[in-house]
């Protein structure tokens, strides 16, 4: 993606896994196995969740003090002056992650029983800010600056995919499901959604837990089944 560029009103590009590339490994070599139930599929990173800490959905709290992952931080070549990256020491909550991961405690108790059936990624790891600071979605990109970035993000996803081989790809939110659908079109893998976590939502501010938990179980993933603590 390094050779891509990006025209107003995105003035500022972020590559968490440039900067945040340390404590993204870390999350994979904690919790990334071969074949998990489903890959849960984001969009791109939030300025306070991922763009932070390098994790998708990465709420700071819940990646520092749930997740336990680690790693140094460093900064984007240039920065918003509205959108310091502060890592771990970062104030800000996303709601999204807060949502996504704290249902992944409650739910599961502790990290190795949810990741032993699943995995959290992103179908896109950059970050757009306006001038403003305000976050633009991949999904309002022009045409021309979209085209080759679906390219490589289907690439990605796709490579993904091969090497984890998961029974399910869950795509959060509607945009996320149509990429997953046509980068893995033909590959075999079962493409489902659900309700993305967004506050923008109102479906979501109106319980998103019981609503992804309901999409979850109607595409055949029963929750009430549960890895041992400590599984692998």
């Amino acid at each position: 993606m390094d050779a891509l560029t990006f025209g107003p009103p995105v003035a500022f590009v972020y590559d968490p896994l440039r900067y945040a590339w340390a404590p993204f490994v870390d999350y994979l070599r904690r919790y990334a196995r071969p074949r998990p139930e489903a890959v849960l599929l984001g969009m791109n990173p939030g300025p306070f969740g991922m763009a932070q800490t390098g994790i998708p959905f990465g709420d700071v709290g819940l990646v520092r003090d749930w997740l336990g992952v680690r790693g140094e931080i460093g900064r984007p070549p240039v920065e918003h002056p509205k959108r310091r990256i502060l890592g771990f020491e970062c104030a800000r909550s996303e709601v999204s992650g807060s949502r996504l991961w704290g249902w992944a405690r409650d739910r599961f108790e502790h990290p190795s029983r949810f990741f032993a059936r699943f995995l959290v990624l992103n179908y896109c790891p950059l970050v757009f800010l306006e001038a403003s600071g305000r976050n633009r979605t991949p999904d309002r990109l022009p045409r021309p600056e979209l085209a080759p970035l679906l390219e490589a993000c289907d690439d990605a996803l796709a490579a993904a995919v091969r090497e984890l081989r998961p029974g399910l790809v869950v795509g959060i939110g509607g945009w996320a499901t149509k990429q997953a659908s046509r980068a893995l079109e033909g590959t075999g893998v079962a493409i489902g959604t659900v309700l993305h976590p967004s506050p923008a939502s109102p479906r979501a501010n109106r319980g998103w837990v019981e609503q992804a938990e309901a999409d979850l179980q109607a595409l055949g993933v029963d929750l009430t089944k549960r890895a041992r603590r400590g599984a692998r």
